[in-house]
This record gives C-alpha cells, sequence and structure tokens, in this order.
C-alpha cells in the first residue's frame, strides 16, 4: 500500500484490514520465505538492542528478555548518558545472564541507533521506546537492516510521519519481518474478551464512545545550568509538540485505539477545542483537550484530556449501544459490561472471570513467538492509524477547524522539518521569546494543514 492508498482506508472495517493483511501475508509468504528467512527457531539466541533508554524502553526491554526461548541484550543507545547508565543497572540487575553490553556497545548521540541496530542485523529486534518525533526515522532504519521491531507507542508526531511508517511497514512485510506496537491494550485478554462479547452484539449496535483521561498535571523539569535548549526539549519531550505531537496523542492513543477498536472502524472526521487554562510551565503543553470524532456512519466518539490539579479524574473508556453499555480501557483493570446505560451493580451482565493477564508482557510474548515460529506478525498499519486518529484531533482542536482524515494524513506540515539530520548541537525547532514564552496553537489562526 503506498501513501495515497493508505489515505483512504479510515472507512475499511478492522475485519477488513486483517481479511487483507492475511491475504498480503499469504502471498508474500510464498515469494519472499526463502528469500528472508530472519527468524529463530527455538532454541537460538535473539539478539535485542534497546533504543531509547527511559523507564518505558528499560520496561520494554525486560518484556523482551522475559520471553520463552534464548534472548540477550546486546547494545544500547541514547542521547543521555544517565539513562542509558541507570537502564543498564536495572536491566542487569534483573537479568545478568542474557545482559552482555560492553562500553563499546553503549552509543550516545543522535546517530546512536544506527550502530547499536547494525550490532543485530539481520534478524534481531530493535526495541524502539524514543521520544515519537523519532520513530519514524529509527523504524525505517531497523527494517532497512533487516530486523524485527518491537515500537513504542506513540509512533509518529506528524502526517508525513505516519506516511513514512505505513511505508516502513509495507518493507517489513516485503522482507519478512515481523513488527509489534506498544498498544498493549489490544493484548490485555479482559479487554480482548470484553470488545468480543461487543462486537457479538451484547450491548447491540454501538453509538457513542466516549475516551477519558483526566488526572494532575504532567510534570516538568527546569533547564540544568549549561544545558542546550534541544537536550532540555527532550528531556521534557511530554512538554513540547513536536516531541509528543501533544497531550491528546501521547497520553490518549491507548483509549482512543480502544473506542475505534470497539467501534471496528477508524474515524473519518473531527472537531473540537484545547487550550492551556492553568499550566504555567515553559513548555507547549495544553492542559486541556475535548474533540468529538466522527465515523462514516454518523455515530461519534468523543475524546476528553485534562491534566490539571485538584479536577475530577477518571482514566478509561465509556461505551453505549443500542440496548446496553461498558466501562473498559486503559486504566480500567476490570472491564464490565452493563444492559442499558445505568452502570450500577444491579445491570451488570458481564464481568472477565479468566486469569489474569500481564498486558506489557503478552505483546512481546507475542512478537517472540511469532519470530521464532516465523508466522506472520505486524501491526505497524493499525498503530500507525491509531496515532493518526490523535494527531487529526489534535489538527482540529488547535486550529478550531473541521479536518476530514483524508486532510489530515494528506498534510505535509512537519513539526520538526529535518529531524533526520539533526545532532545534539544542533537548534531546537522551537524556541522561547524572551519572557521564556513558547509558541503555543491558537484556534482560528493556526495552520495545521
Amino acid at each position: 500500500m503506498n501513501a495515497s492508498q493508505a489515505r483512504t482506508l479510515p472507512s475499511a472495517t478492522r475485519r477488513d484490514f486483517l481479511k487483507h493483511t492475511s491475504t498480503t501475508l499469504a502471498g508474500l509468504s510464498l515469494s519472499h520465505g526463502l528469500a528472508a528467512r530472519s527468524y529463530a527457531a527455538e532454541q537460538n539466541t535473539v539478539k535485542i538492542a534497546l533504543i531509547g533508554c527511559g523507564g518505558r524502553g528499560t520496561g520494554a526491554a525486560a518484556n523482551a528478555l522475559a520471553t520463552a526461548g534464548p534472548t540477550q541484550l546486546v547494545a544500547m543507545a541514547d542521547v543521555f548518558d544517565n539513562r542509558l547508565t541507570a537502564s543498564l543497572k536495572n536491566l542487569s540487575g534483573k537479568y545478568a545472564d542474557k545482559v552482555d553490553v560492553a562500553p563499546d556497545r553503549q552509543f550516545l548521540g543522535m546517530d546512536g541507533f544506527k550502530k547499536a541496530i547494525d550490532l543485530i542485523a539481520p534478524g534481531g529486534v530493535a526495541v524502539l521506546a524514543t521520544p515519537p518525533a523519532f520513530r519514524p526515522i529509527h523504524l525505517e532504519y531497523a527494517v532497512a537492516k533487516g530486523c524485527h521491531v518491537f515500537m513504542e507507542k506513540s509512533f509518529a508526531v506528524d502526517a508525513p510521519g505516519i506516511r513514512r511508517v505505513l511505508k516502513a511497514g509495507q518493507d517489513a512485510k516485503a522482507k519478512n519481518l515481523k513488527i509489534a506496537g506498544g498498544l498493549m491494550s489490544r493484548h490485555y485478554q479482559p479487554l480482548e474478551d470484553a470488545v468480543a462479547r461487543i462486537h457479538d452484539g451484547l450491548i447491540g449496535e454501538v453509538i457513542t464512545a466516549w475516551a477519558y483521561r483526566e488526572h494532575g498535571p504532567v510534570g516538568f523539569s527546569p533547564k540544568t545550568p549549561n544545558e542546550s535548549e534541544l537536550s532540555h526539549q527532550i528531556r521534557n519531550y511530554s512538554c513540547y509538540t513536536w516531541l509528543n505531537g501533544s497531550f491528546l496523542l501521547d497520553w490518549l492513543i491507548h483509549n482512543l485505539d480502544v473506542c475505534c477498536w470497539v467501534k471496528d472502524a477508524w474515524p473519518v472526521s473531527a472537531q473540537g477545542q484545547g487550550g492551556r487554562q492553568v499550566r504555567t510551565e515553559a513548555d507547549q503543553l495544553f492542559d486541556h483537550y475535548a474533540v468529538e470524532y466522527s465515523f462514516a456512519d454518523g455515530t461519534r466518539l468523543f475524546a476528553q484530556g485534562r491534566h490539571q490539579a485538584n479536577t475530577w479524574g477518571f482514566f478509561g473508556d465509556i461505551i453505549h449501544g443500542a440496548k446496553g453499555s461498558a466501562v473498559l480501557g486503559e486504566g480500567i483493570p476490570q472491564p464490565k459490561i452493563y444492559q442499558g446505560h445505568l452502570q450500577s451493580q444491579e445491570n451488570q451482565i458481564w464481568e472477565y472471570q479468566g486469569a489474569p493477564c500481564n498486558q506489557y508482557q503478552r505483546e512481546h510474548d507475542l512478537l517472540f513467538a511469532a519470530i521464532r515460529e516465523d508466522k506472520p506478525y505486524n501491526e505497524t498499519e493499525r498503530c500507525a492509524y491509531a496515532a493518526m486518529t490523535g494527531i487529526l484531533g489534535r489538527m482540529a482542536a488547535e486550529s478550531g477547524q473541521r479536518i476530514t482524515w483524508e486532510q489530515a494524513l494528506a498534510s505535509d506540515l512537519e513539526l520538526a522539518p529535518g529531524l533526520d539530520q539533526y545532532t545534539m548541537q544542533s537548534a531546537a525547532p522551537v524556541t522561547a521569546d524572551d519572557q521564556g514564552r513558547y509558541p503555543l496553537a491558537m484556534p482560528g489562526r493556526t495552520k495545521v494543514l
């Protein structure tokens, strides 16, 4: 699928996508099955490189090392020495026999990811966990080198990045490479079972979906003495739009994805609003968003995100169907389904009764099993569209306009042009004015297309 074809896909259902993927992979297995062979048999050691050594990257590497069959972490890369060192110490303490990252395989700087990936290519697993702005660049390189990939969310911050991710996913299929994305809720067994029951009609036709993430302020660390502007922004990546794609994308992506999964469709348009009402930190972060998405059949998804102190908190999804409702999603460990729309205990008709599930571990178990068994496994397209849903919402809210999916995905606006060529000595793509204020989106003025 090329980029122009991808721009017309939102009306396709999840089942259509799976059907299309199965057919495509069946053909690829015939034409590329003998050529790629970049998989590991059950007792072969799978080499791992960790790109991005923060807390999430360290956790993902630990999950990869805990999968069935021999694994070994052999390379690490980050732009911050202290993060790499702390991550290595953490992982070595837990998996001493599976971590062998000598000093000459610890890479710092913007190009460190290339050196780490080169050490495991071909056939190794690149764990990509840097800020989302860098994901398309790193994914492209890993696939070009013949590596399997686990990529943490979010997967890009703008439409050009999404198109690069989609292209890399297609290239990975052609090379028989496996790619998993960090939307772990898709592999949480209680949620899988709940969604399956909704798809089977337990609450009737899905009418509305509501995605929420409401909690206290996002943290911020002031610039340290002699720290460059670029280093400061990367260290606070959740606070700068070019790095994280906005609070709406970076923090709500899981529950946006779950709502679209439940609906079995991607939105066709969005309109909304957002702003910076109480936040005073010197960054770009809106502290609230409210976006209304429309699906092709006219039903709606409403997304609400807020990170303000002393306000109502809720983290999850509310689903309404023609004859029932559900409470589920990230932040809801025990999803529940109800008859009618009053979600009271007496109206509850379903709750998960199975074994406990660690969704973070399971997403890696599935990826590594596919590698060892040489089974088709590629979550790129679904992950890219989940991210595009967040990007669409951000574009609508920050511009104050109704934006269609086709318009958003066709946009050539890059949040950090030329990022591929950056070094740690580069100027940051956004800078503060003489009063320490960073540029903020202004609805009615900001151009997003």
